[in-house]
This record gives C-alpha cells, sequence and structure tokens, in this order.
C-alpha cells in the first residue's frame, strides 16, 4: 500500500527528529519515485524535522551532538531532493544576504532560512553568525541585493537589527533594500517598531515573505 504524501512529509520530518540519516535518504528517494514535489517535501519534511529539532534543543531535550545528527540527516534529504526542485525560470533571481546579528552565535534557524530561500531560487549570500551591522550594508551594497535577512535567538542582541536599518536610513539607501527579521524572541510588534518591511516565524514563512517582498507570488 502506498504511503500518502502528508504521510510521507511526517516520516521525512520524524526521520531528521530521529537523527537517522539512512531512512531520510530512502524517504527522500520516495519522495521523487511517488512524483512528490521535492521544494514541498523540503518543506514539510527536512525543514520541519529540523524546525522539531532546534524547539528540542532550545528546550534542553537535545544538545549540540543530537542537533548535528539531524542537520546530518537533513542535509543527505537534501541532497536527494534539490536537484528535482522546478524552480521559476522567468524574471530575476533576488540576491538576499543573510546572518545572525553581532553577539549572536546561534545559526540553525538562519541556516534553515538559506537552504529555504536557496530552494526557492533565491540567491543567497550568507554571512555566518556574530555579524556586525555595518557588514550587513556594506554586502548588499556589494552584491546589489534585494533583500537583507537579520536573524538572531537572543534579546540582548536584538538592538543589532535596529542599527543595521538606522545605518541605510543615515546612508540615504533604505528604500533599496527590503529588511526581514526573525528568531526566537523577534515578533511582527518588534518588526514594526525598528521599521523592518517583514518578520517570519519559521523558515517556510520567510520564503513566503521574500516573494512578497520582491512582488513576486507569496
Amino acid at each position: 500500500m502506498s504511503v500518502g504524501k502528508e504521510e510521507l512529509f511526517k516520516e521525512l520530518s520524524d526521520a531528521v527528529v530521529n537523527m537517522d540519516e539512512d531512512e531520510t535518504v530512502l524517504l527522500s528517494t520516495k519522495v521523487i519515485v511517488d512524483g512528490y514535489d521535492a521544494y514541498e517535501a523540503i518543506d514539510k519534511g527536512l525543514a520541519d524535522g529540523m524546525d522539531r529539532a532546534g524547539k528540542l534543543f532550545e528546550e534542553e531535550e537535545y544538545f549540540i551532538p543530537e542537533l548535528l545528527m539531524c542537520s546530518d540527516a537533513m542535509y543527505a534529504g537534501l541532497d536527494v531532493l534539490k536537484p528535482h526542485i522546478k524552480l521559476d525560470s522567468e524574471g530575476e533571481r533576488y540576491r538576499v544576504v543573510i546572518g545572525v546579528v553581532e553577539g549572536d552565535t546561534h545559526d540553525i534557524g538562519k541556516n534553515l532560512v538559506k537552504i529555504m530561500l536557496e530552494s526557492a531560487g533565491f540567491e543567497v549570500f550568507d554571512l555566518g553568525r556574530d555579524i556586525p551591522p555595518i557588514r550587513f550594508v556594506e554586502k548588499a551594497k556589494e552584491v546589489n541585493a534585494k533583500i537583507i535577512a537579520l536573524s538572531t535567538l537572543m534579546t540582548t542582541t536584538m538592538d543589532g537589527m535596529e542599527e543595521v536599518i538606522n545605518i541605510l536610513n543615515q546612508h540615504n539607501i533604505r528604500d533599496q533594500y527590503k529588511v526581514m527579521v526573525g528568531g526566537g524572541p523577534i515578533s511582527q510588534r518588534f518588526a514594526d517598531k525598528i521599521g523592518a518591511d517583514g518578520y517570519s516565524v519559521n523558515a517556510a514563512e520567510a520564503v513566503r515573505l521574500a516573494r512578497k517582498l520582491v512582488g513576486g507570488a507569496a
């Protein structure tokens, strides 16, 4: 009996959470063989599983070794699925500069958003973690990015997001870039307060927001 699409994606998510690399590869291959959408499998399977693993880490049920094994499983699945993603060949391939703001070295969420954006056809320039605000602006100017995506999991570093926007305003180039923010302590209210263009609660929502900000389908 063939497994339904939603059940298959749930099993894919579980395989990531369970740190089972072989099962993740097997299920990812089944997605392709059964003719299901590769991007949807990344969104509802791999990314969902990594998001769940991240929550377990925050709750101190998982620690760094477990998280790394979940990540290995996710990347193994990505290797199978990414070549089968149907990208929109029409229109411009928009550039995104992404990174974790200065003072924060938590990059699981940022890495997920990067993967999802790349899978959706965006060209992503990943600055990494613990990035000074001015560096986001410099890189966005250098690569002619359309979006600056800022992440943090710490309340103590949230001000760095506002500083990026302040620098854009000081250089009179704020209107040239869309600024997205996200991470554990971030909310729509905070995004509105600092003048960001949007806030996303997870990686899949970040892609929908990015598409909306560049005038594409959400």
